[in-house]
């Protein structure tokens, strides 16, 4: 049974670490526009500063993480060898649990993703020509909580 607990200053290495094979195995078409040092730095100085981030640990190794601001899900990331266990599900439960709606962004061609959140209550509101996200790929808007 996985943990779930505040992600801390000392967990950016993993969450960089889960954040790119997590991409890798599930995204190998998307761009890489960072390295493994900018991705570090990101989750250290960013994430990790500015929004709410749980992991999820199964036998004392974080598998997975959100990161998530006030209406937000900004990171969901699970190890992929950790996939199909629950702990996204866990992970998002919380989120949701914190907020009384949420939105993300998720690419066009992440079909795993899309139903997943489906699954979970979200609903598809926008879709883009990835023109605003900097890896310039066709993305998706989601929201869940109740319909205006």
């Amino acid at each position: 049974m996985a943990e779930i607990r505040l992600a801390a200053a000392s967990d950016a290495q993993d969450l960089a670490r889960i954040h790119r094979a997590a991409i890798d195995a599930a995204m190998p078409w998307l761009p890489r526009l960072h390295t493994p040092d900018e991705d570090l730095a990101f989750f250290a100085q960013r994430v990790l500063q500015e929004e709410s981030v749980l992991v999820a640990e199964v036998g004392g190794s974080i598998c997975g993480f959100i990161s998530f601001a006030p209406g937000w899900v900004n990171h969901l990331y699970i190890a992929p060898d950790k996939t199909g266990r629950g702990l996204g599900s866990a992970l998002l439960a919380r989120a949701m649990r914190a907020n009384t709606t949420l939105q993300l962004w998720t690419f066009q061609e992440n079909h795993k993703a899309r139903r997943f959140y489906a699954g979970h209550g979200f609903r598809e509101v926008e879709l883009t020509d990835g023109r605003r996200n900097e890896e310039r790929t066709p993305d998706v808007r989601m929201e869940w909580g109740p319909i205006p």
